[in-house]
């Protein structure tokens, strides 16, 4: 896995892509800092971090879209396979060095809190917690974009899809708010998530019959509870959405409250997704 990790993190300083990054981020902060912070003497950095969270939606795919995809569109994967190391290592190593190129920004971010303490009142414990919250969400939504440039092996395709998928977690409860509360619209709604989530299950796998039997057990078990009870549908699904919000889970620590739930979640998407990433590459390797 350190060889996995070295590598990556060798490329991504050789191609460019790192520095973009890391520029990308320091420049947001930057900006929104002087803006909020120094010209306009607000002492609370963790405003300004909670507006450059935005900057996720480009970023992440800018460093995912090649980690696994490239890899399949050159053949090189094949080499990565031969090697005397589980799959898994390859996966992680790969993760762990676009933490490690995330990091890089976050660490110059810590900076901030003291210089504003050196010119003002400001919380640096909140500040601190706000970056550890900022930095729990670019892990999640890296492990995210490391899932989507695990199914395809074009890198456009691959950042396009991120950067659907970044869009959709950003605007998350705009889009549960469209919902009508009814218990229908609930319904179609869990319906609709059901046959996406098989159809990523055959983007995995390649078994359409596995992913039709995911997809018609889940639609059978839906409509036995809909039918059943239709009370508890109604406004199901926007609570659902709302607490699997990633950017509401990133204001409770901006607010100063640091949350160990928040903390969970976001540790279980990063494990969730990186076990997605994982059988994605297996299946991959065998067929």
């Amino acid at each position: 896995m350190l060889a996995i990790y070295k590598k990556e993190l060798r490329a991504f300083f050789t191609n460019m892509t790192g520095w973009i990054f890391i520029a990308f981020i320091l420049a947001a902060t930057g900006i929104f800092a002087s803006a909020t912070n120094f010209a306009g003497r607000y002492p609370s950095f963790e405003i300004s971090l909670g507006s450059v969270s935005f900057i996720f939606l480009f970023v992440v795919p800018i460093l995912t879209m090649r980690s696994l995809a490239e890899e399949k569109r050159q053949k090189t994967d094949q080499l990565l396979y031969s090697l005397p190391i589980p799959v898994s290592n390859v996966v992680i190593g790969k993760y762990l060095a676009m933490l490690t190129i995330f990091a890089i920004p976050c660490g110059v971010m810590c900076v901030y809190p003291l210089i504003l303490k050196m010119y003002g009142s400001a919380s640096v414990l909140t500040a601190y917690s706000s970056i550890f919250g900022f930095i729990l969400l670019g892990a999640a939504l890296i492990s995210v974009g490391l899932f989507i440039s695990s199914l395809t092996e074009s890198q456009i395709i691959a950042a396009v899809l991120s950067f659907g998928a970044m869009l959709v977690i950003y605007l998350i409860n705009g889009l549960a708010s469209m919902v009508p509360s009814t218990a229908a619209a609930s319904y179609i709604a869990f319906a609709i998530v059901i046959i996406a989530f098989a159809f990523i299950v055959y983007l995995m796998i390649k078994d359409y019959w596995m992913s039709f039997t995911i997809a018609a057990v889940g639609e059978i078990i839906l409509s036995v509870f809909f039918f059943k009870n239709k009370s508890i549908f109604e406004g199901a699904f926007a609570s659902m959405i709302s607490w699997f919000s990633f950017y509401d889970r990133l204001n409770n620590f901006i607010y100063g409250m640091f949350d160990l739930t928040s903390v969970v979640f976001y540790l279980t998407i990063i494990a969730v997704f990186l076990f997605f990433s994982i059988q994605s590459v297996e299946k991959h390797r065998w067929s």
